[in-house]
């Protein structure tokens, strides 16, 4: 079992792999979708954004709540990317929001008891899920989109 300390450094280089990923695309690269049916760049960075403020908050209720078994919410990627206007939104704000939420929770994460890691909250889809599952979730969310980004730098010939 990985230590808090171990799990903190996993989950905040997610922030740096993020930022490598997009580093020197256009605009106009970064809002195009050159493989069909997928996302754009701009779109996967925007939803790494959004989905780790709810990733962040499941595991502040988590640890916060932890008497409670607190009830973590559902969100639909799929409803965020339509209405949250990814394609206006600034990318360095974005990778912003990542870097600052991630070295935060790192810092909370590392604080941690390895008992705290098996504190649970209940998901309403999910069921019940341990704090270490959902940091691992987290841990594990932007190196899964980044392939996808990769996907596209090459489709791009990037």
């Amino acid at each position: 079992m990985p230590t808090p300390q171990e799990l903190a450094d996993q989950y905040l280089a997610g922030a740096a792999r993020l930022r490598a990923a997009v580093d020197g695309m256009t605009r106009e690269q970064l809002l195009a979708r050159p493989v069909a049916g997928r996302w754009s760049t701009m779109e996967v960075v925007c939803h790494l954004s959004d989905f780790d403020l709810i990733l962040a908050d499941r595991m502040k209720r988590i640890i916060a709540m932890a008497a409670e078994v607190p009830l973590l919410l559902v969100a639909d990627e799929d409803l965020f990317v339509k209405g949250l206007g990814y394609h206006t939104r600034d990318l360095e704000e974005e990778l912003a929001v990542v870097e600052s939420i991630r070295r935060q929770m790192a810092r909370i994460i590392s604080g941690l008891t390895p008992e705290q890691l098996q504190l649970t909250g209940n998901h309403n889809k999910r069921g019940l899920m341990t704090l270490e599952k959902v940091i691992g979730m987290a841990t594990n969310h932007i190196p899964h989109h980044v392939s996808f980004v990769m996907e596209k730098r090459k489709a791009l010939g990037l």
